[in-house]
This record gives C-alpha cells, sequence and structure tokens, in this order.
C-alpha cells in the first residue's frame, strides 16, 4: 500500500510541475535574415518538449531565413513584444543578430526584461545587444569571441565560457552551445517556481 501511494504522489508531482510549466511563456527573438538555425531550433525544442509555450519574434511577419537555410514564420513583430507578457526574453545569435545591437526596441525589451525580473538570455553575437542595453555591466557573460571586446568595453566580465548565468541573465557562446543554452533555460524557468 505505501509503495502505491509513493508511486500515486510521484504521478501526481509530476503531473502538478508540468501543469505549471505549462504557464510559462518564452519569446524568441531572431534576425530577419541569417539568425543561426540550431540556435533558435535546439533550444525551442527542448522548451517546448518541456511544456514551456514558445512564440519567435522578429522585424517582420514574413519567413526568417537562417544561415544553414530553415525557413521561420515569427508569430510576432518585436516591436509588439510586452516582457511582461514573458517568462524569457532570448535574442538568438547568427550574423542578422547585429541588426539589433543598436536598435532601441531590441534593447528596451531587454532592459523592461530585467527591470520586470524576466530571465534575458542571448546567443552567440547577440549579447552585444544586451550589453549595448546597458543591462551587462558588473555582470559575468559570455559570447561569441570576435565580439568579446564589446561586451568588456560596456561592462561585462567577459568569461569566455560556453554558458554564463549571472542572474536573470544568460549568455551562451555560440553554436556549439546551443544545447547548454537551452539546459540552463530550461533551468532557470523551473527554478523561477521556488
Amino acid at each position: 500500500m505505501k509503495r502505491i501511494l509513493l508511486i500515486l504522489l510521484l504521478l501526481f508531482t509530476a503531473y502538478a510541475q508540468a501543469e505549471v510549466m505549462k504557464m510559462k511563456k518564452a519569446v524568441m527573438i531572431i534576425a530577419q535574415d541569417s539568425f543561426r538555425d540550431e540556435e533558435l531550433l535546439e533550444p525551442k525544442e527542448i522548451l517546448e518538449r518541456n511544456g514551456i509555450e514558445v512564440k519567435v519574434a522578429s522585424t517582420t511577419l514574413d519567413y526568417a531565413k537562417g544561415m544553414l537555410g530553415a525557413k521561420v514564420k515569427p508569430d510576432i513583430l518585436v516591436s509588439d513584444v510586452n516582457a511582461r507578457d514573458f517568462d524569457a526574453i532570448i535574442f538568438i545569435g547568427g550574423q542578422g543578430a547585429s541588426q539589433y545591437w543598436d536598435d532601441p526596441v531590441a534593447q528596451r525589451l531587454a532592459q523592461d526584461g530585467i527591470s520586470a525580473n524576466r530571465i534575458v538570455a542571448a546567443i552567440c553575437i547577440a549579447p552585444v545587444t544586451l550589453a549595448k542595453a546597458g543591462i551587462l555591466k558588473g555582470k559575468r557573460a559570455t559570447v561569441w569571441s570576435s565580439e568579446a571586446s564589446q561586451l568588456k568595453a560596456a561592462g561585462a566580465k567577459y568569461t569566455g565560457r560556453n554558458v554564463e548565468k549571472d542572474g536573470n541573465i544568460i549568455t551562451a557562446s555560440g553554436p556549439t552551445a546551443a544545447m547548454e543554452f537551452a539546459e540552463a533555460l530550461l533551468s532557470s524557468l523551473e527554478g523561477s517556481y521556488l
């Protein structure tokens, strides 16, 4: 009898956790052209498989094209994203991600995410957007190595690691870190229940 009760308790706990996770939402921001395919697709799959609702945002609702040929139809315009509507705001890298470096809408979204106590994340060259938004000052962060100087110039503590987490900010170095980045995002989203 105790064994059956233990099994039922474990099943109920797993079900309850899955139900809570279904309530979580993330937005992944991609460039209209030349986003890095695996940096979007691998974390998106992992988040969705674990009950996170994921929306893709860009500067157009037309198909966006990845560097390796993926075509993705965004769900929402970056200009229509409200940080308070999401638990995580995630900037995806690739050559095209530089379109957001000096974009005041993208920078304000990163700042609003931090102000609203949301997870703000970026991979590859996208952490430059966070740096230029001023949210990496004094924070441990990483980026594709060619852009390390931009993070340092903005006051970030560049570590060169594959993935770096400092508070609600998660940064990753590039496509080979996509899976580790996804795991850090998921762990942070799960941890936000505590």
